[in-house]
C-alpha cells in the first residue's frame, strides 16, 4: 500500500484500553441492575460507539444506553481513563512512519476530549497532525462520520493516498463509506474473520507490519 494519509484508531490499535473500558462498562451495568463479574465479556464494547453496543448486546432502548454512556464516563473521566497502556512497539512503528514521510492522524470513535487528554497522557500526541474523535453530544458517532470530520478539517481531498488503521470491523465499514482504503490489525480485540468478512484491504498481524504495508 502506497499511502500518504495514515488514520489510526486508537483503542485496540495503539492502546490495549481493555481494563478502563470494561470496568467502566460494568459500572456502569450495575446502576442498571446487572452484575457483570467477567471482564472478558465486556470486550465487545471496545471499538464501536458505546451507545450502539448497549443496545445490541443488553438491548437497552435508545434513552437507556444514552443514560447509561453518561454513567460509564462517570468512572471512565475519573479511573477508566489511565486504565490503559501502549502497545510495545508502538511509538516506534509511529516514529519510523513519520520518517518515511507518512502523515499521521487519529480516528476514534472515542470522544475528542478523551482522545487528547489519553494520548498527552501517554505523550504520543506529538506524533499526529490532528487527532480526532467522536462528538459527546452525539452529532458524530459513527465511524465514517468520524472519518470524514479528520479528512475534512484537514483538508485531505485525495482520498485514494488515505488509508484507515483499526482492530474492528467499524473502522473497516467507515472507511469503505467513506471511499478509502484499509488495514484492519490482528493484535487488537477484533478476529481475522471479523475483519476480512468486513472486507479489510490488508491485514497486519503485529504492530511492526504496519511498517512494511507502508
Amino acid at each position: 500500500m502506497k499511502k500518504e494519509y495514515l488514520l489510526f484508531d486508537l483503542d485496540g490499535t495503539l492502546t490495549d484500553s481493555k481494563e478502563g473500558i470494561t470496568k467502566s462498562v460494568q459500572y456502569a451495568l450495575r446502576e442498571f441492575g446487572i452484575e457483570e463479574e467477567d471482564l472478558d465479556r465486556l470486550c465487545c464494547f471496545i471499538g464501536p460507539p458505546l451507545k450502539d453496543s448497549f443496545i445490541k448486546y443488553y438491548g437497552f432502548s435508545d434513552e437507556e444506553a444514552k443514560k447509561a454512556v453518561n454513567i460509564y464516563r462517570e468512572y471512565f473521566s475519573v479511573r477508566g481513563l489511565y486504565e490503559n497502556r501502549v502497545y510495545e512497539g508502538a511509538e516506534k512503528v509511529l516514529q519510523s512512519l513519520l520518517d518515511s514521510g507518512k502523515k499521521l492522524y487519529v480516528a476514534s470513535s472515542k470522544p475528542e476530549y478523551f482522545v487528547h487528554k489519553i494520548l498527552k497522557h501517554f505523550h504520543m500526541d506529538s506524533y499526529f497532525l490532528f487527532m480526532g474523535g467522536s462528538d459527546m453530544g452525539g452529532a458524530r458517532e459513527k465511524k465514517a462520520d468520524v472519518i470524514r470530520y479528520v479528512l475534512e478539517e484537514c483538508g485531505i481531498h485525495d482520498r485514494e493516498h488515505v488509508v484507515m488503521i483499526g482492530d474492528r470491523e467499524h473502522d473497516i465499514l467507515g472507511a469503505k463509506e467513506v471511499g478509502i482504503d484499509s488495514v484492519g490489525v490482528l493484535y487488537g480485540f477484533g478476529s481475522r474473520q471479523e475483519l476480512e468478512e468486513a472486507g479489510a484491504g490488508a491485514i497486519a498481524e503485529t504492530i511492526f507490519d504496519l511498517q512494511l504495508l507502508f
